[in-house]
Parts: C-alpha cells; structure tokens; sequence
C-alpha cells in the first residue's frame, strides 16, 4: 500500500457536486493498494499514520514550531481518499500504466480496512467515495507531504 499523507488545516472531497467528507486539522490521506497488498498491509500502515509525529503542539504554542507530535496527540482527523493512480508506470510511452494497482475489489477491501483501522485507533475518519471522480479542496499546513509505502516500514 502507498499514502501520500498531507497535513491540513482543512480538507474536503466532493463527488458529482456533493461533500462526501471534511475535516478541519488533520491529514489528507492518498490512499493506494498494490496487488500484493495484505490486511496487514494495511493495519501497519494505519498504525504509522496515526503515531507519525509530523504536528506541531495541540495548541502551536510550544514545541519551537518542531514536528514533535501525532495526529492521535493532536486531536486530528483525517480525509481518506482511495487513489488507485498512485501506482501508475510512467516509464514507457506518455500514457501511464495503471497495472501496478489492485483490481477494485481488494482495492476497496483494504482501503476499507485501513479507514477500520484508523478508526480502531481513535482516529476521526471522513472518506471520499471509492471509485469515483472527486474534487479535493485542502489548506496544506507547512506544507508537509510524506510517501509512506507498506513494503518499506515494519511497525
């Protein structure tokens, strides 16, 4: 599995004109699942996300402005977005390939459990619809933007 996780200070997805989710502080999480991927892809992935210190203090008082605080620490939420274009092949041609990404049906299984997950933790989740053509608007705190990948981390 693939994130792009983005701090926010706002974030939001619209599908056909409609807001499926919102949130104020938190992340604006890309969310892509590889053929290969597992549950526990996905588990280890939420965990990471929810515990990545990547926030200032609760308050932005203190810390020096350091990133030295969760999203769990920090109250957070998060705006899911299942991406299936997160594993396109750009190395031939001008068109990209997309055969790097799972078939819809385990794509949505995962991304469900990942969004479970996140849950689980304590972590207030907003989703975009799987499968659909959306519109994000997001407020990108920093800005910060990290790539996390489920084949590079252990917990």
């Amino acid at each position: 599995m693939r994130v792009v996780a983005q701090r926010v200070s706002q974030a939001s997805v619209r599908v056909r004109g409609r807001v499926t989710g919102q949130i104020g502080r938190g992340l604006c999480l890309l969310i892509g699942v590889a053929p290969e991927d597992t549950e526990a892809d996905a588990e280890k992935l939420a965990l990471k996300v929810a515990n990545l210190r990547i926030f200032g203090s609760p308050s932005d008082t203190d810390d020096d402005g350091r990133m030295n605080h969760s999203l769990l620490e920090v109250s957070g939420a998060v705006l899911a977005v299942s991406q299936f274009t997160l594993f396109a092949d750009c190395k031939k041609g001008r068109r990209p390939s997309f055969t790097g990404a799972a078939p819809a049906e385990l794509g949505r299984e995962l991304y469900g459990r990942f969004v479970g997950c996140l849950e689980v933790l304590g972590v207030e989740v907003a989703c975009g619809e799987f499968g659909a053509v959306m519109k994000l608007e997001i407020t990108n705190e920093g800005p910060v933007t990290i790539i996390l990948d489920s084949t590079e981390y252990i917990n």
